[in-house]
Formats: structure tokens, C-alpha cells, sequence
């Protein structure tokens, strides 16, 4: 069985090939990405109609491109899936018209998918794949949430953001400090020139004994100190401010992250979503994670960000369990608010 995927959720467009079979982890035949993040860097951040007409130039030109790179021809499709939500309406609407429209014309089956499942399962793409049940850390750019998974559909929320994401937290704070979009990827290369510990930055929610985050009040806290510094602040005070704003977020999300590994009893995490990708992030969580002999799982880096393999993977893994869930049905709808549970992903 081979599963194209499309995700066209926010400003990335990506397309993918895998194949599956009745059992084992699905292969990643071919996958292609646009970014775009020079577009939107001259408004300081992603612009909802410039987004979806960017999708529209992209889609099909990816989807050639990633057959030609699989070897593959449109009659070798046999599943369609796409991105149904969470994310921007008319970025979303790209992508499900398009697969929706692709299954039609070839008389194959569509499944939509929860874009954070696919975070979640990405981890099976990589060259040390999870074995179920663990805890999930998933860190993006809108949403931070811990997670036990037990199988493919069976999520439960142990705790999320109740403001700004860590991802969130990373892109304003490298505003604030003027270092452009997007502003996680910049602020962690600057804070490799600083120390972590010039600015006593606060932790929100680090000991309030449930699993839940936090990080409005830490943008705010970043605010006020470039209020400090003055207009004129030299770039080591900027460096030294980035690295203890990286450190801040790192410790909340391990401390945390930790927690909710003791409360379920489990010995393994997996650590989905662009922030995945932070090197500081990786290297705090695994030192903690080998001294108490917990298992840590990681996308590979290129599938971090917003990509179709991980809807290709997450509809492959799904049909594996339950080849009814894709449909000759091709009306669709989006999501943009989709909460990831057990009950909303069937």
C-alpha cells in the first residue's frame, strides 16, 4: 500500500510517498518540502492569505517531484491522505481540496489526519523508531503538550500550554530582540554565544506539581529586561539574554517532561515538533534521561518541521490497524481547532 500525504497546515507545503504493508513500520519512499519562511520574514511572521496561495503555486509541483524521486506514477497511489487540522482555515483548504480531488480523479480512498498525530508518530520514520506505550513531549510552534500513548489512536492528555507554546515563547522572544523570522531557529543559534545563567529569567509553572505550561509571563520577563538594557544594547548582552531565554524554556520542558514520566511509571519518551529539533533541548533531556535509564526518541531533523512523511506515516499507521478509516467519500472540512484525543482522531 502506498500513501501519498499532503500537509499545507501552516507555512510549510510537503508531500510524501510511503509505503506499507499488513505489518511493520511504513517506509518513507520519497518526501519533498517548501518552506516559506523568506516570505513571510519581511512581516515578521506568517501572513494567513500569502500562506494558502503559496500552497496552491506548491502542491502539485512537490507531488511530481516526489514521485519522480520514488520512482512512482499516479496509478501507484492507493491511499490520499492530507493535514485536516489543526491550523490556518485556508491553508488546510489548500491541501484537502487538492488530495480530496487527487483521490477522485484516480478512485482511491482519502483519510485526513491530525497534524500533531503525525508530530507524535514521527519518530517511526527515524533510524531508532518507539515502541508503544510512552510519554510524548510535542513542541511546536503553536502548541506544547505532554501525551501517553498507549497505541496509534489511543492519546491521553496529561497536560499542555495554557498560553503562549514554547514554540511561541522562542519566536517572540527573538522578535523582541530583533533577530527576524522565524525566530526559534535564530535565537538558539545566538544563545550559542551566551551564557545561560546572565539573566535570572523565571520558569513558569516549573513546581506547580501538575504537567500544564507556561511561557507568556516568561516573554514578558524578556521584555523588561531589553527595557533594562536600552536601546543601544550591545550583541554579547543579546547572546547572554538568548541563552538564558533558551535555558528557561529547556528547563520547563524537561522538568516537566520528567514528571510525567514518573507519574505514568513509563521508561520511554518521544519528543515530536520543530522544537524537537533544539540542540539544547536534546542534550539536557537526554543527560536527565540516562541517569534514570528512560529511552528518548527523536524525529530526524529534516522531519522536525511541518512535513507530508508524517501524514503519509500517521494515515499508513492508522490503516494498518483499521483499513475502513480511509473513504471514497470525497466532501471534506477542516479543523483549524482539533484537539488531539482518542475520540477526536477516529
Amino acid at each position: 500500500m502506498n500513501v501519498l500525504g499532503i500537509e499545507s497546515s501552516c507555512d510549510e507545503t510537503g508531500v510524501a510517498l510511503v509505503r506499507a504493508t499488513a505489518a511493520g513500520t511504513p517506509t518513507l519512499l520519497a518526501h519533498a518540502l517548501h518552506s516559506q519562511a523568506d516570505m513571510h520574514q519581511a512581516y515578521g511572521g506568517v501572513v494567513p492569505e500569502l500562506a494558502s496561495r503559496d500552497h496552491i503555486r506548491r502542491v502539485l509541483p512537490l507531488t511530481r517531484q516526489v514521485l519522480v524521486q520514488a520512482g512512482a506514477s499516479l496509478a501507484d497511489i492507493d491511499v490520499v491522505a492530507y493535514t485536516r487540522g489543526p491550523g490556518l482555515a485556508g491553508a488546510l483548504l489548500v491541501g484537502a481540496g487538492v488530495a480530496c480531488s487527487l483521490a477522485a480523479a484516480l478512485a482511491r480512498p482519502v483519510i485526513g489526519i491530525h497534524h500533531l498525530e503525525g508530530h507524535l508518530l514521527s519518530p517511526f520514520l527515524s533510524a531508532d523508531p518507539p515502541a508503544f506505550p510512552f510519554v510524548a513531549l510535542l513542541v511546536s510552534g503553536g502548541h506544547t503538550q505532554l501525551m501517553r500513548v498507549d497505541a496509534v489512536g489511543e492519546y491521553t492528555l496529561l497536560g499542555e500550554s495554557i498560553d503562549d507554546a514554547a514554540g511561541e515563547a522562542f519566536d517572540k522572544s527573538a522578535k523582541l530582540m530583533g533577530l527576524g523570522y522565524p525566530g526559534g531557529p535564530a535565537l538558539a543559534r545566538l544563545a550559542e554565544f551566551g551564557d545561560p545563567t546572565a539573566f535570572a529569567l523565571p520558569r513558569p509553572l516549573l513546581h506547580s506539581g501538575n504537567l500544564d505550561f507556561s511561557f507568556a509571563g516568561l516573554k514578558t520577563a524578556v521584555r523588561t529586561q531589553l527595557m533594562k538594557l536600552g536601546s543601544n544594547v550591545c550583541e554579547q548582552d543579546k547572546a547572554h539574554l538568548a541563552a538564558s531565554t533558551q535555558q528557561a524554556i529547556v528547563d520547563v520542558l524537561v522538568r516537566k517532561s520528567l514528571q510525567a514520566l514518573r507519574d505514568t511509571g513509563l521508561t520511554r519518551i518521544v519528543v515530536a515538533g520543530g522544537v524537537g529539533a533544539n540542540a539544547r533541548l536534546r542534550e539536557q533531556l537526554d543527560a536527565e534521561c540516562r541517569k534514570r535509564q528512560v529511552r528518548v526518541h527523536y524525529p530526524e531533523l529534516a522531519l522536525c518541521t511541518d512535513n507530508g512523511a508524517m501524514i503519509a506515516l500517521a494515515a499508513a499507521m492508522r490503516l494498518q490497524c483499521n483499513a475502513s478509516q480511509a473513504s471514497f467519500d470525497y466532501a471534506f472540512s477542516v479543523l483549524p481547532r482539533w484537539p488531539l484525543t482518542a475520540e477526536a482522531t477516529t
